[in-house]
């Protein structure tokens, strides 16, 4: 029994450093053909350009419209009332229970800020907007009550939670109406489903034209390349080997595409920047427009590289087999 653990052990170790060596010589060939790959792309400099520049272009639309589109979210939530519920209190609640409750309803998960307007306050403005100053001060009491004016937060902003939310505040003590203006952010909300659905519509066109360029290009290598396949094949080059250069051909191009885009939108960003910042502050808003962070960055060269590799292994594979040497 100990002569065989030993021997598996020396089995072990013999097996063991021949796999790693072949991983390393698996690993340094494919290094070796993605940097000849690039070199052959950098010694083509124009015809690699254009098509990097196109492919960057398909990129950098939907990626920009989802950046507006995001914008305008943030924007919208900086809106005063955009999805707000005013609460009118119940005429013996006094300023000790609308603070009270308001408390109540600020550590609640599901609103994100409460405003408290005081009677006093709701008269002041109604004396100023109504134009009837003179019919106010004949009365002898307040008839307005205290309002809770209540944001919900980002989960509960959706029609269907802002109306079960409305309905639940209804129901609590001291609260005499509830009004939230439903159909303002039933509407904000199908414009908003409207243009992602379009986003999303338009970023597959668009990575459908990046398949056919990246496949047009790479079908376009291979003729230019169809004498050297050919003796390739004769030597006993399997379409494998052959096929390996070709992939990471397409897949520079849609990395550096990727790469392309996010520029063209950092551009397009930082060139709108100051006059929305100065159009924000003519309506006292702190406004400020959100750049591509690192996690767009990322997601834009990963489908860039993605769509440029299966475009490569489309092509490659539909041509490659109709080259054999005669």
């Amino acid at each position: 029994m100990i002569g065989r653990n030993r021997n598996r052990k020396r089995r072990a170790a013999r097996i063991s450093p021949r796999s790693s060596i072949r991983l390393d010589i698996w690993l340094l060939r494919h290094l070796q053909v993605a940097l000849a790959s690039l070199g052959r792309l950098v010694r083509a400099p124009l015809s690699t350009l254009m098509t990097i520049l196109v492919i960057g272009i398909a990129l950098a639309l939907p990626s920009a419209l989802y950046l507006i589109l995001d914008n305008v979210r943030n924007l919208s939530g900086n809106w005063d009332g955009a999805a707000s519920i005013s609460l009118f209190l119940k005429q013996e609640t006094d300023q000790e229970a609308t603070a009270q409750l308001a408390a109540r309803l600020e550590s609640d998960p599901a609103i994100q800020r409460v405003q408290t307007v005081s009677r006093e306050q709701a008269l002041q403005e109604f004396r100023q907007l109504s134009g009837m100053a003179g019919a106010l001060d004949a009365l002898q009491s307040n008839p307005l009550p205290n309002v809770l004016i209540v944001e919900p937060a980002t989960s509960h902003s959706a029609p269907d939670s802002a109306r079960a939310l409305l309905l639940r505040l209804q129901q609590m003590e001291g609260v005499e109406l509830a009004q939230l203006d439903l159909q303002w952010v039933r509407r904000f909300h199908a414009i908003t489903e409207i243009a992602q659905r379009g986003v999303v519509i338009l970023a597959t066109l668009l990575g459908l034209s990046v398949l056919l360029i990246v496949g047009n290009t790479i079908r376009l290598e291979i003729q230019n390349h169809h004498a050297e396949i050919e003796i390739t094949k004769l030597i006993g080059g399997t379409n494998a080997f052959i096929r390996r250069p070709f992939l990471y051909n397409g897949l520079w191009y849609g990395l550096f595409g990727g790469f392309t885009a996010w520029l063209m939108v950092l551009l397009a960003m930082l060139l709108l920047d100051n006059p929305v910042e100065q159009l924000a502050g003519l309506y006292q808003s702190g406004f400020r427009l959100d750049g591509l962070d690192l996690g767009m960055l990322l997601t834009v060269l990963g489908g860039g590289g993605l769509l440029g590799l299966t475009g490569s292994w489309i092509a490659v594979g539909r041509h490659l087999n109709e080259i054999e040497p005669t």
